[in-house]
């Protein structure tokens, strides 16, 4: 009878340390969600998907911060992956940095502890972040302008290797540069002034290279960059006050505080160029644009590659928008009485 009270005791004991177990699991992954200070967007938890089919991916999600063109990146990557797998098949954690790269490292290391199958990292900084956070769980990029640049990899010759592959938002700076001119000559608009964020590499390289294509066109160009949104007043209007036209490259703090730039640039009759479709909507002429729905949705395509062993990782080349289109703000060109050619497409 002692024995076999003995048993029912061990028996309960193992039941309770096993439920203790379960509830400090959950008050995990509750924990790391607040200390991010981002907004998750988990679609199921694994229990909730089922654990035991390992046709269910877990992927992490950490965008950089929340803008236009990087929510319909993300959008566009998770309906590939749907798409692919079915909405029993894929969990997503989806995580927002509000634009701190701090915050980016947060999520990723999250993402790491808790084994995640694959990491979108959208936006350098949460490249950056995921890169420095795992050299064994593949990471994808998006809406990431150079990788070479972004990464510190000199001589860069379009695949990362290693655990790192994804798409890039980098329009052809040539005929960004073409469009410039087109539409601002240089006997016009002879001073160009270069409107971009410091702390974004990308940024200062389509500068560097836009630079040099203007230069050979005769144009006289200066560079106006801010460290941060706190300064960008201070520097656009002193670029206002001495350019005749300004370019805003891909850049994802001009991006979030086009209303800025505009408020500044518009009344002061100075046109602006712009990187990407977002910015010039709010702030500029116009823009060759390429979609940001479909960068993510290649990129989701390149996940499921990854997810199912169809392709390697180390092996896959960063891959770019298929389309580009010459874009123009309506409101703007109209105030600034620019007229535009017949293959532009208006900003709706």
């Amino acid at each position: 009878m002692k024995k076999l009270i003995s048993v029912m005791t061990a028996a309960c004991m193992a039941l309770s340390f096993a439920a203790c177990t379960g509830s400090d699991s959950g008050s995990s992954s509750d924990s790391t969600a607040s200390t991010s200070g981002s907004t998750s967007d988990t679609t199921a938890t694994t229990e909730e998907s089922g654990a035991a089919d390992d046709t269910v991916y877990t992927v992490g999600i950490c965008q950089q911060m929340p803008h236009e063109a990087l929510d319909s990146a993300t959008q566009g990557f998770k309906d590939a992956l749907v798409e692919k797998f079915g909405e029993d098949g894929i969990v997503f954690d989806e995580q927002n940095a509000q634009g701190d790269s701090n915050t980016c490292s947060t999520i990723v290391n999250g993402f790491v502890s808790s084994g995640y199958d694959l990491i979108m990292a959208n936006g350098t900084s949460a490249l950056q972040a995921a890169a420095a956070g795992t050299a064994d769980i593949p990471i994808l990029g998006t809406s990431v302008t150079e990788y070479g640049v972004a990464l510190g990899i000199d001589g860069f010759t379009g695949t990362v290797g290693g655990n790192i592959s994804g798409t890039s938002d980098l329009a052809p700076l040539d005929e960004q540069a073409n469009m410039l001119a087109d539409l601002c000559p240089v006997d016009q608009y002879p001073n160009v002034g270069m409107l971009y964020c410091s702390a974004e590499p990308n940024s200062e390289y389509q500068v560097e290279q836009v630079t040099n294509y203007l230069t050979e066109k005769g144009y006289t160009v200066e560079d106006y960059s801010f460290s941060d949104s706190n300064d960008l007043a201070t520097i656009a209007t002193n670029a206002a006050s001495n350019c005749d036209v300004i370019y805003v490259p891909t850049d994802n703090t001009a991006a979030a505080n086009t209303e800025i730039i505009n408020n500044i640039c518009l009344p002061a009759g100075v046109p602006i160029i712009a990187g990407e479709q977002g910015i010039c909507s709010g702030c500029g002429i116009a823009t060759l644009s390429i979609s940001y729905y479909d960068l993510g949705y290649a990129t989701g395509e390149m996940a499921a590659k990854i997810l199912t062993g169809e392709a390697d990782i180390s092996t896959m080349p960063i891959e770019y928008a298929p389309e580009f289109t010459k874009m123009y703000n309506p409101t703007n060109c109209e105030e600034l009485g620019i007229t535009v050619p017949d293959d532009y497409v208006a900003i709706e």
